[in-house]
């Protein structure tokens, strides 16, 4: 196992840095001090060749004047806030509208582009990277200096875990997820409408015209949303149901797991033969199946279309802190915010 790192650019004078994590299995996972971003995910297929399965750019610049944060840790808060405030303890904090009128992923500068501190690891079984940030009280409207720490941890299982932690000096509000775009065809030879999702759910959020959960809980019998047994997220994406067509026909939807603890997300292609397994602690994962994606620009060599692949965003859920019923995301000093993910790849197909 080693760690290689190269120059990838400059950002506010400082550098860039891609560091590359690899394994005696062949498995490669690519990022940047910059947003924590992973840029390449390098896995075999059925037949043993191994290829890239997510989405980002060979030029820095790309991820400056492009990137649908592709790859990056987002906070502190992941997703959207309604009209940009919140209130604490009775009063009212206004966040950067970075999409008006609204907060999204942690605002203009979000944790996806600033330059992380960072330590590699070596272990005798895993090699890794811990970044580290410090946002200070204000920034982007929230209150309170945080601290925090994300450890990128590959081993020779072929997994990639991804652990936060947060500690602040005031109340305040923090919700992290990765924001990777999977598409295990392999160096995006197809989009992702004929990848499988399997996992245990029986809710998901509704979502009102501005993509901001309303509040209510869907059942997801008999709906795209069912993903008990697995099926197509084509079936979404050619679906007439109202809140796949709102989300631009497919899916941009908090599904709520059914149980609390440890929970798998399976996705799988049949044709490459890879499947993804993911194992969160989270109580949701966030599923957008890149429905906007289109665009004058490419993707690796690709042109950018809709649907060219798909996030697993686990996380609490979005805009809790204007939802009283919602799971809080609340953080108070003296406590620690703390959440783990691991993505666990393999070349045959599992569950489905």
């Amino acid at each position: 196992m080693k760690i290689i790192d190269k120059l990838f650019g400059h950002y506010n004078d400082e550098s860039v840095i891609e560091y590359t994590l690899v394994n005696d299995s062949g498995m490669s996972v690519s990022c940047l001090n910059y947003g924590c971003t992973i840029t390449k995910i390098l896995v075999p297929d059925r037949n043993g060749k191994i290829e890239n399965v997510v989405l980002g750019f060979e030029n820095f610049g790309d991820y400056l004047d492009l990137s649908p944060y592709f790859g990056s840790v987002v906070g502190r808060v992941a997703g959207r806030i309604k009209h940009a405030e919140f209130e604490l303890d009775g009063e009212v904090y206004r966040l950067t509208a970075n999409e008006v009128p609204n907060h999204l992923h942690g605002g203009k500068k979000g944790f996806n582009s600033v330059i992380w501190k960072t330590e590699c690891i070596e272990a005798e079984n895993a090699v890794g990277l811990k970044f580290f940030y410090h946002s200070p009280n204000g920034e982007e409207g929230y209150p309170g200096n945080l601290d925090t720490t994300i450890i990128y941890l590959l081993n020779n299982q072929n997994e990639l875990s991804i652990t936060y932690e947060a500690r602040t000096d005031q109340k305040t509000i923090v919700n992290l997820t990765n924001h990777s775009y999977f598409n295990l065809s392999g160096d995006l030879k197809r989009d992702c409408s004929e990848h499988i999702l399997q996992l245990e759910s029986e809710r998901f959020l509704e979502l009102g015209l501005d993509k901001i959960p309303t509040g209510k809980m869907i059942d997801s019998s008999n709906t795209p949303f069912d993903f008990k047994h697995g099926h197509l997220l084509k079936s979404g994406m050619k679906s007439s149901h109202p809140q796949n067509v709102l989300a631009g026909n497919g899916y941009d939807h908090p599904l709520l797991f059914t149980k609390k603890g440890e929970n798998t997300v399976v996705l799988s292609e049949k044709e490459s033969g890879r499947t993804l397994l993911v194992t969160t602690d989270q109580p949701c994962v966030v599923l957008y199946t890149g429905n906007h994606l289109e665009g004058p620009y490419s993707i690796s060599g690709v042109r950018a279309r809709n649907h060219l692949g798909v996030c697993l965003e686990t996380q609490g859920l979005p805009d809790a802190i204007n939802q009283p019923n919602f799971p809080s995301i609340v953080l108070n000093p003296k406590e620690v915010y703390s959440a783990t993910t691991k993505y666990r790849f393999f070349s045959n197909t599992i569950g489905v």
